[in-house]
């Protein structure tokens, strides 16, 4: 077998008379270092891919029309585009299918299908918003529109007259009162059934997920016949609250739930390995960690009980006056309004009707917006007030701990004085017979016998190292010391050592 050596560009045990082709040779030469790296393209927008969506989509646009009109009886404009729509995915396929395998060409066809479900979500959307708009164009312009309720105004008046503000006002109220009784009682049961599994708790989720489909006007029932029939209550806006908040509570129950759910539950065990409570994990983890979602879970219960109008029929009543207090008397909300409005035969009232329901949506995208401020971004992800913060906090922190753990230039000065004080030695005196240097850098070896003094030995024993006295006068005796051993040297060494008085060494 020949192994090819790339640094040198031929065959090692190759005879050295073996032909090599120019090609060969050409690529065992390249240096792979040198050939550019191209990444292979994924994603994105191709030449081909393009012909290939228009070729397609013309070619179901003529088979359609062939259809309908040359060859089939077919008739009606939501069966042609369904039949050009079928054709344009198949021969998409067909095109598609002539350049790549049958996995990119599923691949393809299901990226066309998911677009195409985008793009018409979003059409029906705008269509429904342009033509709501459209429609309540000539009431919205004027102020009083907004400023003034329909007490004095009929249905033959023009539109510079009367207004939608108690309706306004009233949903206001209800959707405010549905949302004090709703937001608590969600959150605190979706954490009970997120933190505390059991039996109980798998049987409150099978009845929250029963009660997402309770139809409105069976919610509106309940709190007639509870709060008005039984207890003897009057037709009010808090008894529109309870209703609404009855429809909004299984859906911010069920939405809360899954965004609970998705809290990392290493989060969880690593507050309750520090020793934190099960009530502080939720209150300082589980929850600011799923509050974008737990906002998003009010808005979905929000969005739907704003638009119910069957029971605040029930309910509330109806009324054409400003009623701001809700314990007292009936109130109008704006979905009950627009259905008022509307089946009026007066276009100036139907105008009224659009106007209001353009009012609404807004409302509902205002909610949305504060909804999204208080709820902030998703987890790990910070806006620029919220960086700020925190880059003022670690600035804090640093310096906080750069103070604690940076002694100070008092600190150095004592313990620089202190040093020097413990590490001065004794001056060796001058009948040891070595210099100050000597006595510091050579240190005689124990029972050494060579005469010299060391210094931790106590110079008081044989007088040896003290401060000698003044010189006796002519004819003074002379001072006597301690007698000295004849021709004996003392030492420190422990076997140097005698006594004086018997000359036994020690």
């Amino acid at each position: 077998m020949t192994v090819v050596d790339l640094e040198k560009g031929a065959p090692q045990d190759a005879p050295q008379d073996a032909p090599v082709s120019p090609a060969a040779r050409t690529s065992l030469a390249a240096d792979p270092a040198t050939v550019p790296d191209v990444p292979r393209r994924i994603g994105g927008v191709t030449r081909s891919g393009v012909l290939s969506v228009s070729g397609a989509a013309a070619s179901g646009l003529c088979v359609a029309v062939l259809l309908f009109g040359e060859l089939a009886p077919f008739s009606g404009a939501l069966g042609f585009f369904v039949t050009a729509y079928l054709s344009f995915l198949g021969i998409y396929a067909v095109l598609t299918g002539l350049e790549e395998d049958g996995q990119a060409v599923r691949d393809r066809v299901m990226t066309v299908v998911l677009w195409s479900a985008g793009g018409l979500m979003f059409a029906a959307l705008t269509m429904v918003v342009g033509f709501t708009a459209w429609r309540g164009r000539e009431a919205l312009p004027h102020a009083n529109f907004f400023t003034q309720d329909m007490q004095a105004a009929g249905p033959l008046d023009p539109l510079t007259h009367g207004g939608i503000a108690h309706a306004m006002l009233g949903t206001l109220i209800m959707i405010s009162i549905a949302l004090a009784i709703t937001v608590p009682l969600g959150l605190a049961c979706a954490v009970y059934l997120n933190q505390i599994p059991g039996r109980f708790s798998r049987f409150v989720r099978t009845i929250v997920e029963a009660m997402t489909a309770l139809p409105s006007i069976v919610a509106g029932l309940m709190v007639y016949a509870v709060w008005i029939l039984n207890l003897g209550m009057q037709k009010s806006g808090l008894a529109a609250g309870f209703a609404i908040s009855v429809m909004m509570l299984p859906i911010v129950i069920r939405a809360a739930d899954v965004v609970l759910r998705l809290v990392p539950g290493t989060l969880t065990e690593a507050s309750e390995a520090l020793g934190a409570p099960r009530w502080r994990t939720v209150w300082h983890v589980v929850l600011p960690t799923a509050r974008s979602g737990l906002a998003t879970a009010v808005i979905l219960g929000t969005a739907r009980g704003i638009g119910e109008t069957s029971p605040v029929l029930l309910t509330a009543g109806f009324t054409a006056a400003l009623n701001a207090d809700p314990t007292n008397g009936p109130m109008v909300s704006l979905p009950l309004a627009v259905f008022n409005f509307v089946k009026s035969p007066e276009p100036t009232m139907i105008a009224r009707g659009f106007g209001a329901a353009a009012v609404l949506m807004a409302l509902v995208l205002v909610l949305f917006v504060i909804a999204r401020v208080i709820g902030g971004r998703g987890p790990g992800h910070q806006n620029k007030r919220q960086a700020r913060r925190a880059a003022r906090a670690s600035r804090r922190d640093t310096t906080r701990f750069t103070e604690l753990h940076t002694p100070g230039l008092e600190l150095f000065e004592t313990g620089a004085s202190e040093t020097d004080g413990g590490t001065e030695r004794p001056e060796s005196s001058a009948q040891t017979g070595s210099s100050e240097g000597d006595a510091h850098t050579e240190r005689p070896e124990r029972g050494a016998g060579n005469g010299t003094t060391s210094p931790d030995a106590p110079a008081a024993e044989n007088g040896e190292g003290l401060p000698q006295g003044p010189a006796p006068a002519d004819g003074d005796p002379a001072p006597q010391g301690p007698p000295a051993p004849d021709n004996e040297t003392r030492t420190g060494g422990a076997g140097g050592n005698s006594d004086p008085a018997t000359g036994d060494a020690h």
